[in-house]
């Protein structure tokens, strides 16, 4: 039997993937429904996603779907959001982000002139070739052995293209005016990096986002998405144990053999899928012959602060996403790579729904400080901003406190930051090398952090047992 550790999205793919190839899965998941990183939580009447608010590259989702001959549409229908962000800049200026390639290039034009219009069209034409190059070769790759990354013509494509620049160095070097800069560069935060240390490759983030367009589920939010694979995956035969923690992972010589239950229960297994967080893995679920160099010294990225806002009618005009950029650029990483807060933040707006509003500030992880009161600074920024006082609505906090608490190691719900010596096979290896039978999905493994690439790992997991299996 196969035995998945964790509905999340990556736990969810590996099961689906192996469903569909016949194979008898259980899936552990300590909480009461799938999920994971990608929950929701209520307050009253109001119901908020506590996770992820961007899916970009929907083409990985339907793979999933289609690997187990269904499709996409009938099981999640989804709709593009246009713009997928209202960018709004401390000078008042307002930038939307739209995927159609001729409409963004006219915006660019009333917004930076003509001059900066063509250097944007050139631009976009080079993170799709930058893309091409990048995601069959490094993103949709198992990168578990070391000759994954001996690519040289995609390597050497991604050089001549500036791929090992600094990302804020590259994007410079083709666009001039600063607020399109910050347009293509704020993505380094979901690497968990600044622009300055982040490598020219991250503008592939850029590209799904600005490019490949943004979508949401048509009913019932980002949680939808791990519904609907559950579900996908229960029709296929594979058994949920809600509301169930694995304790302990064990092997003999020749490999796993079980997985110990809360209960007390021994299930039976030859492989497991650990998709959950494995730093906390490697603290106490896993045998010590799983240990993987590479975590020795783990470095984090950021966290954030967020808030779940319970609205009495929805805001009129107000885009789906909504990124308010303050006046500072440069000083705001510079705080949070030293473990501070953000002195004039950059705030994320999320209004999904007509009842609900979430707002996020990227923070120190519990490894920093100073985080401590952000909330109370959020409502008073958004007060500035336009929205009105909000302070007496109905709301939930998120901080690196209730990550940590949400089983997300230094409180941070982005895990492993996307350094060199954290990327590709650098990053914590899919598949434990003296433990046959024992492989690891999620976003501290490759291709790392983000829906698609979480999705990915899930995948690339079960394709190794899969082979291992012919």
């Amino acid at each position: 039997m196969d035995v998945v550790i964790g509905a999340g999205l990556a736990g969810l793919s590996a099961a689906v993937h192996l469903a569909a190839a016949g194979r008898e899965v259980t899936v552990i998941e300590a909480r009461k429904e799938p999920g994971g990183c990608c929950g929701t939580a209520e307050l009253g009447p109001h119901r908020f996603d506590t996770g992820p608010s961007v899916l970009t590259m929907p083409g990985v989702l339907a793979e999933i779907f289609g690997a187990a001959g269904e499709d996409l549409e009938a099981w999640l229908p989804l709709r593009r959001l246009d713009p997928a962000y209202r960018l709004l800049f401390a000078d008042g200026s307002r930038l939307d982000v739209t995927p159609e390639a001729e409409a963004m290039v006219r915006q660019v034009r009333e917004l930076c002139g003509p001059a900066e219009a063509e250097r944007y069209r050139r631009f976009r034409a080079l993170l799709g070739r930058m893309f091409e190059a990048e995601w069959p070769a490094f993103i949709d790759a198992d990168m578990t052995r070391l000759r994954a990354m001996a690519r040289p013509l995609a390597l050497a494509r991604l050089a001549a293209m500036g791929g090992f620049r600094r990302l804020d160095r590259l994007v410079a070097a083709h666009l001039t005016d600063d607020r399109l800069i910050r347009a293509h560069t704020f993505q380094a935060l979901y690497a968990g990096l600044s622009p300055r240390r982040a490598l020219g490759i991250y503008a592939v983030i850029s590209h799904m986002d600005t490019v490949g367009g943004v979508y949401f589920p048509r009913a019932g939010g980002m949680h939808a998405i791990p519904l609907a694979l559950a579900a996908l995956a229960e029709k296929l035969g594979t058994t949920f144990r809600y509301g169930t923690r694995a304790t302990r992972v064990r092997t003999d010589s020749d490999g796993v053999t079980a997985v110990l239950l809360d209960s007390g229960e021994r299930l039976a297994a030859r492989t497991v899928v650990v998709a959950c967080d494995l730093v906390n893995a490697h603290a106490g679920l896993l045998p010590e012959a799983a240990a993987d160099w590479r975590l020795r010294r783990p470095r984090f990225s950021p966290s954030c602060v967020v808030l779940h806002i319970g609205l009495e009618r929805p805001l009129t005009g107000q885009a789906h996403h909504t990124l308010h950029f303050g006046k500072q650029w440069a000083s705001i990483f510079t705080a949070l790579e030293a473990g501070r807060p953000q002195p004039d933040p950059s705030i994320l707006v999320t209004h999904p729904t007509p009842d609900t509003l979430t707002v996020l500030e990227p923070a120190p992880n519990l490894l920093g400080h100073g985080w401590d009161g952000l909330a109370d600074r959020t409502l008073t920024r958004l007060t500035d901003l336009g929205y009105g006082d909000l302070s007496t609505r109905p709301r939930l906090t998120w901080d690196p406190r209730r990550w940590a608490a949400e089983g997300h190691s230094a409180g941070t719900p982005f895990a492993l930051d996307h350094r060199f010596t954290q990327t590709a096979w650098l990053r914590p290896s899919g598949v434990a090398r003296r433990i046959p039978g024992l492989h690891f999905a999620g976003m501290h493994t490759a291709p790392g952090v983000g829906v698609p690439p979480v999705l990915i790992s899930g995948r690339l997991a079960a394709l190794r047992i899969l082979e291992a299996a012919r």
